[in-house]
């Protein structure tokens, strides 16, 4: 088959330009969907009398020979074929013969098969990462059920601040992963249109049936504008947004990870499986996992950033630009996919210490609120003056080498003479915890809800 320069250049493209031009090394990943395009395509010009059932029913025979030959390894890649369209276009007319080979390009063009193909990849990966955030979510909650009641220091400014259990921070995390799951959800609803058929810019004079193609591909719909069908790429931003907020999200996970790993904090310990030593210090147990998808973050960033700064300042409809689109796009996908994959079973293997979390909640006055509270609601202090109180409370504690859910009545009463013997009920760790019953708070009764308020989502979210 001749090349697509052929009939109007005298002169072979340059080894160097075909170096530059082709974006056949990366873009062969997107071989199945391109096969499963010019399929529909085939098709679809059968039934719209472009093509009679021979041709067609030979070109989706030779495309499923040539997908075999790439599956099975024995596909042989040129460079010279610039990119995976010409790449399988070329090897399929060697098959059937380049006079029914050739009709297959009949009503489109390169731009809206290409359009098409990266369309189709990202939204298979859309529907591949959204399964994966919820099988994350799923664990999170399984772990969630059993620890309620196990105390955790709820922080602000990484500083101790309140009581909390910890299958309410866990909750905090499920809530974050549950709004990438609707990001990606609705993306892959926003961007299920074909750009099939759009052709190069224009349209085509042939009498196609665009739906027909769209539907075949599983579409719900084709797009509406052939320009906007060739040269959109908010389906790829999309995704390359949602995995940043995505990996955001991980990524601060993966914090929390090495600093309760940490031996000053030991809330958890991670699975050996999921741990690495060191090549000199024999006692080391480090957790590489969580850094490097803190670490990855970065990268997914600078591909959103990237493709961006791509589409920017491009006229319509198509240019040569937007080639640079697809190796951003692949290499976050697949930074997400392994991502989510490790990050869900490290979580799952690691072992909770709940003795240390609780621990940590006897430093640093976590119950000192809840006397301001009491102060408040008992003795009729204005909170201004009860928060003065409480800091000269606090005060004495310290110097009696006390937290203050442990100092007693009586050296609180040596503050201020209006507390009640029935103070200290109200300052003890699980009191205080309890006592944040309000909608969407961390007492048990409110966990418990929000908890089967994910399980519920989670029978119908697919």
């Amino acid at each position: 088959m001749a090349k697509s320069r052929s009939g109007r250049f005298e002169k072979e493209a340059s080894e160097l330009l075909n170096s530059f031009n082709a974006s056949l090394p990366f873009d062969k990943k997107l071989y199945l969907e391109d096969i499963e395009g010019s399929s529909a395509h085939a098709k679809m010009l059968q039934a719209s009398g472009i093509l009679t059932k021979d041709e067609a029913d030979a070109i989706v025979g030779g495309l499923q020979e040539v997908l075999k030959e790439i599956e099975d390894g024995k596909f042989v890649f040129d460079i010279s074929d610039e990119d995976i369209h010409m790449a399988v276009e070329k090897r399929l007319s060697e098959l059937i013969g380049a006079e029914i080979g050739g009709r297959l390009h009949t009503a489109r063009s390169r731009n809206d098969q290409v359009a098409l193909d990266f369309r189709l990849y990202v939204q298979k990966n859309t529907l591949t990462l959204k399964s994966l955030v919820r099988d994350f979510i799923n664990t999170l909650i399984g772990i969630a059920k059993n620890h309620t009641n196990t105390l955790l220091p709820g922080m602000t400014h990484l500083q101790h601040a309140q009581p909390i259990n910890f299958a309410f921070h866990l909750l905090a995390y499920a809530s974050m992963f549950k709004r990438d799951f609707e990001r990606f959800e609705s993306s892959y609803k926003r961007n299920d249109f074909s750009p099939l058929g759009s052709a190069a810019l224009a349209g085509t004079p042939y009498p196609i049936d665009r739906h027909k193609s769209a539907e075949l591909l599983g579409f719900s719909g084709v797009t509406s504008n052939a320009m906007d069908g060739v040269s959109d790429r908010d389906f790829a931003l999309e995704i390359l947004f949602n995995i940043s907020v995505l990996m955001t999200h991980i990524s601060r996970l993966a914090e929390e990870l090495i600093i309760w790993s940490s031996s000053e904090f030991r809330f958890i310990t991670l699975s050996d499986e999921y741990s690495t030593g060191s090549s000199i210090m024999p006692q080391k147990k480090n957790p590489d996992v969580p850094e490097l998808l803190r670490g990855k973050t970065g990268r997914v960033y600078g591909n959103l950033i990237g493709l961006f700064t791509v589409l920017k300042g491009l006229p319509l409809a198509y240019n040569k630009d937007m080639q640079e689109d697809k190796e951003g796009v692949f290499d976050s996908v697949e930074t997400a996919l392994i991502s989510l994959k490790i990050l869900n079973e490290s979580v799952k293997t690691a072992r909770i210490n709940q003795d240390k979390m609780r621990e940590a909640c006897e430093k640093g006055h976590l119950s000192a609120t809840d006397l301001a509270d009491y102060l408040v609601t008992h003795c009729n202090v204005p909170f201004r003056e009860a928060h003065f109180i409480t800091g000269k409370a606090v005060a004495r504690a310290e110097e009696l080498k006390l937290d203050i859910s442990q100092i007693s009545a009586q050296e609180l009463q040596k503050i201020d003479g209006r507390i009640g013997d029935d103070v200290v009920k109200f300052l003890t760790l699980e009191a205080s915890m309890n006592a944040r019953n309000s909608f969407g708070g961390t007492s048990v009764p409110s966990t418990l809800k929000q908890i089967a308020s994910f399980e519920e989502w989670l029978k119908t979210a697919q």
